[in-house]
């Protein structure tokens, strides 16, 4: 778990060290990670019938993902087993269970909502009824039983706003940045990277790809991550992939960048919320991103963050920005102080007891 959190892959232990700051007990899970659970079940006496991670989902063709692109939100429950065998899907939750068990939690967090289902949040809930929440930032799957939550919150008041109508308690949580990673980095060099973008380009970022194709005909724009095979074989982003980083090295590259994109994924509609926002800003580097209508209740738009609403427009920014560096770094360094002052995971754990208060 030590080296799980020292990667600063994910969340880490962003949101139980702020629990802990704030005087309370408190432990991760990561339900899916198959060798931290063995291995606690190893140590708690539990027989483990294989120490072997669970298989992973075969490759699903591009025309299938193009198909089932419309009902997604009713595949998702689904997809998110079918990579276990029933025998490790049951092994998995019996470890879950245990681990609650043992800790007896008076509250319990829920990030992943499709992975530990509302079947088996409902035994959760049995177990000394804690105060359960979950976090999403995706459309509530219909047919969902989402009675057992006692609040479900979200980066997106959309989101919160169906639940609602659902008859569930909503509120907005935003995601955040945790200042302690500035720490642990190496110090700061001199950026060697124009135009960046780190994330992920699939079927459901189709604005996304439309601006960085448009960008990348035009500029020596990098990108980190991961390129679907739905993506054309043609389009020019493949020249641009510069592969995966994660953690520390995402991080890392962020802050070589002089200038860094963000472009939210299309379901988030008009929007912002994304974890972009935070760690790109937080770790002080200069972030070009997509205009919403409520990005102004995070960022001063073209103080804070630079904004684009139309690939032209983003292309002007760069230009401008290329040019400009005491502009570009003002801009950095306006964002990062609003950042590292409001958007901490320190105030997101405060948000999230003080609902638990009300």
């Amino acid at each position: 778990m030590a080296a799980r959190n020292a990667s600063l892959f994910g969340v880490a232990d962003f949101y139980s060290r702020n629990f802990i700051f704030l005087g309370h007990q408190a432990t991760d899970i990561h339900v899916n990670n198959w060798s931290l659970q063995s291995a606690w079940a190893r140590e708690h006496g539990m027989a483990v019938e294989s120490e072997e991670a669970p298989a992973t989902t075969q490759r699903v063709p591009a025309w299938l993902k193009r198909v089932a692109a419309p009902v997604k939100p009713l595949l998702r429950p689904l997809a998110r087993h079918l990579g276990l065998s029933p025998r490790l899907k049951r092994q998995s939750e019996e470890i879950l269970l245990a681990q609650v068990e043992e800790h007896k939690p008076d509250f319990v967090l829920n990030q992943d909502v499709f992975h530990v289902d509302s079947r088996l949040v409902r035994r959760i809930k049995q177990i000394g009824s804690p105060f359960l929440v979950g976090q999403v930032g995706i459309e509530p799957s219909r047919g969902v039983d989402w009675s057992p939550y006692d609040l479900m919150i979200s980066q997106l008041p959309r989101i919160v706003s169906k639940f609602r109508l659902a008859g569930v308690r909503a509120e907005v949580n935003h995601l955040a940045f945790e200042p302690d990673i500035l720490n642990r980095l190496s110090p700061p060099s001199t950026p060697d990277v124009d135009v960046s973008f780190v994330g992920s380009i699939s079927e459901d970022h189709r604005g996304r790809i439309a601006l960085l194709e448009f960008l990348a005909r035009r500029y020596d724009l990098k990108i980190w991550g991961n390129i679907s095979q739905t993506v054309s074989a043609s389009s020019p982003l493949w020249k641009c992939l510069q592969g995966e980083v994660w953690g520390a090295e995402m991080y890392e590259t962020l802050r070589r960048s002089r200038i860094t994109l963000n472009s939210h994924i299309d379901i988030a509609g008009d929007e912002a919320g994304n974890v972009r926002l935070f760690e790109a800003t937080g770790i002080g580097a200069f972030l070009l991103t997509d205009f919403k209508r409520n990005l102004q209740s995070l960022f001063e738009p073209d103080i804070e963050v630079a904004v684009w609403r139309s690939p032209e427009e983003c292309a002007v920014a760069i230009d401008r920005y290329l040019a400009d560096e005491g502009a570009r770094k003002a801009v950095a360094t306006a964002g990062q102080q609003k950042t590292l002052a409001h958007h901490t995971y320190r105030r997101r754990v405060e948000e999230i007891l003080a609902f638990l208060a009300q």
